[in-house]
């Protein structure tokens, strides 16, 4: 083989190299977003709690609401039973716990993470948990009564629920000696945008 030819060998070659690299460069940059968990690592935090209480037919809750902590103010009311209690979700809109449900919310949040395994295996799901808490506000009982389907999220859901715990006292208005507290739990992975 001539050197003329080595050399015009070793041009096309170049150029081959240089333009296949130049293509994946370009395809790399084309799909990075397509693949973005890859590129940057960090924590994704998604939170959505939702508090669950069956409807009450033939009520207008908010009137109801009303009449209740009204009727709270006018007259003195014994003490509590030991049987008295009630049901909310987190975010209930009878006007006796919108607030108290907000302060739980809030204390839960700031507990809950999105458990690190799960998040690298693009583990999902949506799981319901019921607890219940006393007058002082301490927790009395805790149970996942709709699994996400992975062990997982259902702990860390209630490592959260507990690790907040104790919450405030109930309110002078809230008259129930325990409260039901249903907190429905969301992990979703996003892509960022």
């Amino acid at each position: 083989m001539s050197d003329s030819s080595r050399s015009g060998s070793r041009t096309i070659l170049r150029i081959s190299v240089l333009v296949s690299l130049l293509l994946h460069a370009m395809l790399l940059f084309t799909f990075r977003n397509a693949f973005s968990s890859y590129w940057a690592r960090e924590d994704l935090r998604l939170y959505n709690v939702e508090l669950i209480r069956p409807p009450i037919e033939d009520m207008d809750n908010e009137e109801k609401a009303d009449a209740d902590v009204a009727k709270a103010r006018q007259e003195e009311k014994p003490p509590p039973s030991e049987e008295s209690q009630d049901t909310i979700s987190l975010d209930t809109t009878d006007k006796r716990y919108v607030d108290y449900a907000r302060v739980i919310k809030e204390r839960i949040m700031a507990q809950w993470k999105y458990p690190r395994e799960a998040r690298e295996n693009l583990v999902e799901g949506k799981l319901l948990v019921l607890f219940s808490l006393s007058r002082q506000g301490n927790m009395t009982e805790i149970k996942v009564t709709e699994s996400s389907g992975h062990e997982i999220l259902d702990r860390e859901a209630a490592r959260a629920i507990s690790g907040a715990a104790p919450f405030p006292p109930f309110p002078e208005h809230v008259t129930v000696k325990r409260l039901n507290v249903k907190a429905r739990f969301d992990y979703r992975i996003k892509a960022k945008p």
